[in-house]
């Protein structure tokens, strides 16, 4: 099968250090994983694929659907994970709702990571068909090592004996970034490092003065960082510690799991029915749980998960994903078979009426 994951290089660049970015990269290996063949004109595609909601995403959907190529669109947002991460969110969650709303439903199909993402978008009244289909990790390339641990602790300074605390996501407060700060003054006697960055400007008070005033001496906000250093942190870190109030997946959870470092996370509803608290990972109601929880992982007075942790990683694997992605693609093709098959039939009635 020939897939268009379609690509525009000016709104790339706004994505591209977000998970959505890291999805479509995880995509493309999935189809190559898989013998789907990436094209790049929309004449060479059988089915296109869209992973964002900007305008000239729309244009794309609108575009191939006038053309009969079948359109399998990406839900990565929903509103729920759209509230608290700017200025100004809050207010037009809402209308943000209709928009996603109807970018979605120009697919034939919708894909999105999880369950939980799925039955939000069911909410919304959408009656597309919708595939749970994880952004899938590749297994192969997040494998830790003694040698990408020492890189980590060279590069920040960390001593052997030090226990780390370690994050990753924007700088907001969906993604728990007050909470870690808070986490970060109750345990001195830890280093704690988040990965990611955002405007300052947009993130609201609250987070703003969390990463900017009183900052404790044993918290480091390291900005954003690449793959090989974001493998390195998981590989000499301690602790996998993530605050986030709100995810469709969070690749970043899969990349730890693999990683094997210890993981503990919020207990939200996305992580139901694939982690299991206490068995595959450990999960905190508020801070106070967090804090708990993070010194007994850290002073190893809890049982070590990590490796019950990778089995369930393991099945979320991106040869799985782009599995679960060619039926999806096979789904929006024959629908769209058949939707041009009824246009036809209805023409040449009226032709022959």
């Amino acid at each position: 099968m020939n897939v268009l994951y379609y690509v525009n290089s000016k709104t790339q660049k706004t994505v591209e250090k977000s998970g959505v970015g890291r999805a479509l990269y995880h995509q493309l290996k999935a189809a190559e994983l898989n013998g789907i063949n990436c094209v790049s004109t929309l004449e060479e595609a059988d089915v296109v694929h869209i992973n964002t909601v900007f305008p000239d995403a729309v244009c794309m959907a609108i575009k191939s659907k006038l053309r009969n190529v079948p359109v399998a669109y990406h839900a990565h947002s929903t509103r729920e994970d759209f509230r608290n991460s700017y200025i100004g969110a809050n207010l037009v969650a809402g209308a943000f709702k209709q928009w996603i709303k109807f970018c979605y439903c120009l697919g034939d199909v919708i894909i999105t990571p999880t369950e939980y993402s799925k039955k939000l978008l069911k909410g919304y009244g959408i009656k597309k068909p919708i595939y749970a289909v994880s952004n899938g990790i590749d297994l192969d390339d997040y494998k830790p090592t003694a040698e990408k641990a020492k890189k980590f602790r060279e590069r920040y300074g960390i001593g052997e004996n030090e226990k780390v605390v370690m994050s990753i996501g924007l700088l907001t407060k969906r993604k728990g970034v007050p909470d870690f700060v808070k986490l970060a003054k109750r345990m001195p006697e830890y280093k704690f490092i988040w990965f990611g960055a955002a405007n300052i400007k947009l993130v609201g008070n609250e987070v703003r003065k969390s990463v900017t005033k009183d900052l404790p001496n044993n918290l480091i906000f390291a900005g954003y960082a690449d793959k090989p250093q974001i493998q390195e942190a998981l590989s000499g870190a301690d602790l996998f510690l993530f605050p986030s109030h709100e995810e469709t997946e969070g690749i970043v959870v899969l990349e730890a799991l693999a990683m094997k470092i210890p993981v503990l996370l919020r207990n939200i509803p996305v992580y139901s029915g694939w982690l299991e608290n206490k068995k595959s990972c450990y999960m905190a109601q508020d801070i106070d749980e967090f804090e708990k929880l993070a010194r007994d992982i850290l002073e190893k007075k809890l049982p070590d998960l990590t490796e019950k942790g990778y089995e369930v990683v393991k099945k979320k694997s991106l040869k799985i994903t782009g599995m679960q992605l060619l039926k999806a693609y096979k789904k929006a093709a024959a629908l769209r078979k058949k939707k041009k098959t009824r246009s036809a039939y209805r023409s040449k009635r009226k032709l022959t009426n």
